[in-house]
C-alpha cells in the first residue's frame, strides 16, 4: 500500500476517536452537563446526524466549487478542529450538541474524500483492501483512542479529553496538507456526474445493508458502559480496558475482512450479520454473567464495524468511487448510528431497561440479513 493510505488511516482514526469517545465517559459527562445518560447518548446521535445530513450537502458544495480533493480535505479537517475546540470549551449541553453537529458534518465529508483519494492511489481490484487500511483508523479508535480519552477523563477531567482530540485533529490536518498528493490534475472535479452516480438501485441496496450493520452494532456499543457497570457489575475503572479488548477484536476482524473483502463480499456480509445478531441476543440474555457478556461483546467487535471493508467494496463495485458516493455511504452508515443510538436511548428512557438497546440491535441485524436476500438469490456477490 502507498504510505499515504496509512496517513489517511490516521486521519480517520482522529475523526472516529472524536465520534466514539463519548461512549467511554457517559456517566461523568451526564453529571457534568446535568443531563441523563440517554441524553448523553444523543450526543453520538447528533454527531451521526451531522454526518448523515450535512456531510453530503457540504461535499456537493465543494464539488460545485470544483475544489480539488486534497484542498477540500484540508478545509474539512480545519472545520473539524474548530468543532473539537468548541466541544472542549462547551459550558453546557446545548453548546456541546452544536459542536458535535459541526464535527459530524466535517467528519462525513472527510471520510468520503479520504476514500476517494485512497481509491485513486491503487488498482480497482485492491480498493477493498486499501479501504481496510484507511478504515483501520476506525478500528484502532476503540482500541487506542477511546480508551486513552477515557483514562484522561478519569485522571484529568472530560475537558482534557476533548482538548487532546482537538490537538490530534490539528496534527492530522498539518500532515494531510504536507504529505497527501493531488490526484485529480487530469480530471476536473464536477458535481453532475457524481449526482448521476447516485441513481443506482444496487448502490442504495448496499447503502441500506451498511446502515443496518453499523446501526445494530452501535445500539450495543453506545450503551455498553452502563450495561457493564450497572448490570454485569464491573467497576468504572474497568471500562477503558473493556474498550481496548473490544478494539482489538475490531482490528482483528478488520484485517481478516479486508484480506478477503474484494473476493467474497456477499458471503462475508451474510456471515458477519449472522454472528452479529447472535452476539447481540446473547449479550441481552446474559449481560449479568461477566464471562458470557464479555465474549458476546467481543463477538460484536469482530463482526460489526469490522465489516466495513466488505461494505466499501460492495459500494465501490456498484458505482464509481467518487467523493459524493463515498460521503453518502458514510452518511448512511452514520444515519444507522443515529437511529440505533436514538432507539436505544428511547427504550431506556421509556423504562425498558439497559438491555433493551441490545434487542433493538438484534432486530437491526435481522433486517440487515433480509436486505441481502435479493442479492443472494441473484448470485451477485459483488453487489
Amino acid at each position: 500500500m502507498p504510505s499515504v493510505v496509512y496517513l489517511l488511516g490516521l486521519t480517520v482514526f482522529s475523526l472516529t476517536t472524536a465520534e466514539f469517545m463519548v461512549a467511554g465517559m457517559m456517566p461523568s459527562l451526564a453529571q457534568a452537563l446535568g443531563v441523563t445518560i440517554g441524553e448523553i447518548g444523543y450526543l453520538i446521535s447528533l454527531y451521526a446526524l451531522g454526518m448523515a445530513i450535512g456531510g453530503p450537502l457540504l461535499t456537493a458544495l465543494l464539488l460545485a466549487l470544483r475544489m480539488p480533493h486534497k484542498r477540500a480535505l484540508v478545509w474539512l479537517l480545519a472545520l473539524n478542529v474548530a468543532g473539537a475546540v468548541l466541544a472542549a470549551m462547551a459550558p453546557d449541553y446545548l453548546t456541546m450538541a452544536v459542536a458535535r453537529v459541526i464535527m459530524g458534518v466535517a467528519s462525513s465529508a472527510c471520510i468520503g474524500v479520504s476514500l476517494t483519494l485512497c481509491a485513486a492511489l491503487v488498482a480497482p481490484d485492491a480498493r477493498g483492501r486499501a479501504a481496510s487500511f484507511v478504515l483501520g483508523g476506525l478500528m484502532l479508535a476503540p482500541v487506542v483512542g477511546v480508551p486513552i480519552t477515557a483514562l484522561i477523563e478519569q485522571y484529568v477531567g472530560w475537558r482534557a479529553s476533548f482538548w487532546a482530540v482537538a490537538m490530534l485533529a490539528l496534527v492530522c490536518t498539518a500532515i494531510v496538507a504536507a504529505r497527501v498528493p493531488a490526484t485529480e490534475s487530469q480530471h476536473p472535479v464536477r458535481l453532475a456526474p457524481e449526482v448521476r452516480a447516485l441513481f443506482n438501485g444496487s448502490l442504495w441496496a448496499a447503502y441500506a445493508t451498511s446502515g443496518l450493520i453499523i446501526g445494530a452494532t452501535f445500539t450495543a456499543f453506545t450503551y455498553f458502559s452502563p450495561i457493564f457497570t450497572q448490570i454485569t457489575g464491573f467497576s468504572v475503572s474497568a471500562i477503558p480496558w473493556l474498550l481496548a479488548i473490544y478494539g482489538c477484536a475490531n482490528v482483528l476482524g478488520n484485517l481478516v475482512v479486508g484480506r478477503y473483502a474484494d473476493r467474497y463480499t456477499l458471503p462475508i456480509l451474510v456471515l458477519g450479520l449472522a454472528v452479529l445478531g447472535t452476539a447481540l441476543a446473547t449479550f441481552a440474555l446474559a449481560a449479568q454473567h461477566a464471562v458470557v457478556g464479555v465474549c458476546a461483546f467481543l463477538a460484536i467487535g469482530l463482526s460489526g464495524v469490522s465489516l466495513n471493508p466488505a461494505m466499501v467494496a460492495r459500494v465501490m463495485r456498484a458505482a464509481s468511487p467518487g467523493p459524493l458516493v463515498n460521503t453518502m455511504h458514510a452518511s448512511i452508515i452514520t444515519a444507522g448510528i443515529a437511529l440505533g443510538t436514538w432507539a436505544g436511548g428511547m427504550t431506556i428512557d421509556a423504562g425498558y431497561g439497559l438491555r433493551s438497546p441490545l434487542w433493538v440491535g438484534t432486530l437491526f441485524a435481522a433486517i440487515g440479513l433480509l436486505s441481502l436476500a435479493p442479492s443472494a438469490r441473484r448470485g451477485k456477490a459483488p453487489q
